[in-house]
């Protein structure tokens, strides 16, 4: 467990402000932030910023790297896996940083369109998927529930769209909703013997509920409902966190192949750029954000 003793049970903070999963305090994390699962990727794409001025682990494997990019601080922090964890980072960033924020996943997913390993999917929205655990015991009910869709930010979502498009083509962007499942297996319909999932007709659910889902994968929904749900200082709307998402297809689930290392390297370079300045253009000021003042960028911004 975290070496600092937290105030509270309600809202675990350390006398120095750090909360308990993520580990960061005000002045660490910026308002324009890239999440993304795997630390390797996260210390992949900050290669690309200016300048680093911060990387923290906390003891939850979260990995927080703050730095600027064309005179702007932005953080790009790795979670892990699954909704829990994005729960967590947002809902944890939101308590140490002041002012609107903006949040990218730049994460991965397995295709059920025409989308191919090495191409991009920008999800217009995402609903979630949840193991019906009632069924397993009475088996009077579906075995899955899928939930209402959630939208993404739609400026900052075709922003991504049109600059990913730039180096990898119109031809391997796609489009649509994905659909955010509780596990990697059973909720997404990978099928085995081990275990009783009752998926084999999961698939065609969700396309038969949303014939423009495009994907599957276990984190944006989660980001884009908090960010519906997020509200300002005084507790009042609107949102204070607008979200997007843009996935790398790492499974074709429909050919059945899963992507290389190499290619995935790959992936990360040609889109880290377009993800960083998508994110800046639709952040472009400080006026209003986190106050520079006790922050690691404090007197970087005009260096």
């Amino acid at each position: 467990m975290s070496e600092e003793q937290m105030n509270s049970a309600n809202k675990p903070i350390s006398a120095d402000g750090r909360t308990y999963h993520v580990e960061t305090k005000e002045g660490e994390m910026a308002n324009r932030i890239i999440t993304v699962g795997d630390a390797k990727r996260a210390r992949a794409l900050a290669q690309h910023m200016d300048k680093i001025l911060l990387e923290r682990e906390s003891h939850r494997g979260f990995v927080t790297i703050t730095g600027i990019y064309k005179k702007l601080p932005v953080t790009i922090i790795a979670i892990g896996m699954g909704p829990s964890m994005m729960d967590f980072f947002v809902r944890e960033t939101r308590m140490v940083v002041q002012g609107p924020l903006s949040i990218v996943r730049f994460g991965s997913c397995g295709s059920i369109c025409d989308a191919k390993i090495g191409d991009i999917i920008v999800a217009t929205g995402a609903f979630a998927i949840t193991r019906n655990y009632r069924f397993f015991s009475h088996q009077e009910e579906k075995p899955y529930i899928l939930w209402p869709a959630v939208a993404s930010d739609d400026k900052l979502t075709r922003s991504i769209a049109s600059k990913i498009a730039q180096p990898l083509g119109t031809d391997h962007v796609f489009a649509g909703l994905v659909g955010n499942a509780d596990s990697f297996y059973g909720s997404q319909g990978r099928t085995g013997s081990d275990f009783y999932d009752a998926n084999d007709a999961l698939l065609d659910s969700v396309h038969d509920s949303y014939s423009d889902a495009v994907a599957l994968e276990m984190e944006c929904h989660m980001l884009l409902h908090l960010a519906q749900v997020s509200t300002g200082p005084d507790g009042s709307l609107p949102p204070s966190i607008r979200a997007a998402c843009a996935l790398m297809v790492y499974a074709d689930r429909q050919g059945n192949k899963f992507i290389s290392p190499e290619t995935s390297k790959r992936m990360v370079e040609v889109a880290a750029r377009a993800v960083l300045d998508a994110l800046v253009e639709d952040m472009p000021s400080q006026e209003g954000l986190h106050p520079a003042a006790g922050s690691v960028w404090e007197g970087e911004l005009d260096a």
